[in-house]
């Protein structure tokens, strides 16, 4: 079966980004291509075309390949809600949470989700191209393996291993993550690249010369460091504010299990807007906007949230006339109580929310996964998104008729609440900002005016950094090796 597999040295090599550049340039050459990564860990996920929940940055890669998303891209997606314990999601649904020792006994059923959906996208695809999880390094993960060599071993397929060098050491990376292997793992590796270099590349060659007298592999590429590349983040949060000078600021609070921060992405393009995600552990900024967002433990958050002192800054921030967005797991925080009965997320039973909001939660096991569109009902403007959420929230107030819906959804159902006095909004809704009228629409009720032409519409610009990356890698691999390095393609 036509595989290709991308492993890193390390997390956040550019493994997730520089699958979508290649999944872009063999379409480019008429390549029937699919993306597939066989088990993912990240809190930032997205709906499929049917019905599932995949890794976001799977996502992103099925929209390099020109396809809708679907489960059979990530079948196994672990979801953190501690330190030792995750949501494990097969092949799109839940199927409860495990500890780590739990999912190491339950990989061998996971192993065969993994393979089932690749071999569904291998019947369907000329080439598939996979991406792998950490690094094949970690020796202690090698038993069962499903998301690096494990999976490369069975599917027989070549592998090209990805360094960062602008974390410095990249050749101790190559050679070291070689002396990690098995010498048939070694001899799987078929190149490296050598991603995010910064400066003159004849600096570099003696180098990769060098590598290549080492191990006997070849440099099949050299990627440039791209300034201000604008691909939603596999899971990691940006580490920098956007536009620092800005006059208008929002700010995220940064909970401990913050989901689907790539919420806020759009927010980060807004020209003088100075978005920053809050330090967890320091009082949250003064702001004009302030964004309570998704958490996979949202007991746990609020009970953190509480314990820094949150609940009194966001009353304050209220009283002061800020106004507040509660999304998903941030609406369920502002309201009444929240309840887990069934262990679900966490060890805590219920707890009172912030009390912004008069509605009570009760966290079930069976996820809602929607991929919905409607329109804000205070302006008639349209909105898309997705839900993905384990709770229920309902009315525990008489004065409901008093709380404005927030969107009117094309299925028949409304979504979220806008508080009577205009200072919050509640809604369950992900990627709230991509539709650049809805965006528009929402800074304007946030106090800040901006040109509809100055609005960025994230679909554009996704397929434009897609592009942007894919130039990149196409000027920079050594295309006359690559066949030699198994991505063999017809003339």
């Amino acid at each position: 079966m036509p595989t290709l597999m991308i492993q890193g040295c390390t997390s956040d090599a550019g493994k997730s980004t520089l699958t979508a550049a290649l999944c872009r340039l063999l379409v480019r050459r008429g390549v029937k291509v699919a993306p597939f990564k066989p088990q993912n860990m990240a809190l930032n996920s997205a709906v499929t075309e049917d019905g599932g929940e995949i890794g976001r940055a799977q996502a992103v890669q099925a929209v390099a390949c020109g396809l809708a998303a679907h489960t059979d891209m990530n079948p196994v997606l672990l979801k953190p809600s501690s330190d030792c314990r995750a949501q494990v999601i097969i092949q799109g649904k839940s199927i409860g949470n495990l500890d780590a020792v739990d999912y190491h006994d339950y990989k061998a059923t996971a192993k065969r989700a993994v393979f089932e959906s690749w071999g569904r996208l291998a019947a369907q695809y000329d080439w598939v191209i996979v991406e792998g999880a950490g690094s094949p390094a970690e020796v202690n993960l090698r038993q069962g393996d499903i998301a690096n060599m494990g999976f490369a071993e069975e599917a027989d397929c070549p592998v090209w291993l990805v360094a960062d060098i602008d974390r410095g050491g990249v050749f101790a990376h190559f050679v070291g993550t070689l002396a990690c292997l098995s010498e048939s793992e070694q001899a799987r590796i078929k190149g490296f690249i050598i991603n995010r270099f910064r400066g003159d590349i004849s600096l570099l060659q003696p180098g990769c010369d060098w590598l290549e007298a080492k191990t006997g592999k070849p440099v099949l590429a050299v990627v440039p460091y791209l300034h201000g590349l604008e691909i939603a983040a596999e899971d990691a949060l940006p580490k920098t504010i956007a536009n620092a000078d800005g006059e208008f600021r929002i700010v995220i609070a940064t909970l401990p299990h913050i989901s689907n921060h790539t919420d806020f992405d759009p927010l980060r393009r807004l020209p003088n807007v100075r978005c920053e995600f809050a330090n967890p552990n320091s009082p949250l900024p003064e702001c004009d906007l302030l964004i309570i967002p998704g958490s996979k433990n949202t007991l746990g958050d609020l009970a953190h949230l509480r314990a820094q002192g949150g609940d009194v800054q966001i009353a304050r921030h209220l009283r002061y006339g800020g106004k507040v967005i509660g999304v998903c797991g941030g609406l369920q925080i502002l309201g009444e109580t929240i309840a887990d009965p069934q262990g679900v997320e966490s060890g805590a039973i219920s707890a009172n929310g912030l009390g912004h909001i008069p509605i009570a939660t009760v966290l079930e096991a069976e996820k809602q996964l929607l991929n919905v569109a409607g329109q804000l009902l205070a302006e008639q403007v349209p909105i898309k998104g997705y839900e993905i959420h384990v709770g229920r929230s309902t009315w525990c107030a008489a004065n409901e008729p008093e709380w404005p819906r927030f969107a009117a959804l094309d299925d028949g159902r409304y979504d979220g609440w806008v508080s009577p006095d205009g200072q919050i909004i509640a809604t369950y809704l992900h990627g709230l900002f991509d539709e650049p009228a809805a965006l528009h629409s929402l800074l304007a009720w946030a106090g800040y005016q901006l040109a509809p032409s100055a609005v960025p519409d994230a679909q554009v610009l996704l397929e434009r950094e897609i592009d942007r990356l894919a130039d990149a890698l196409d000027a920079a691999l050594d295309w006359s090796r690559v066949a030699q390095a198994g991505l063999e393609l017809a003339d």
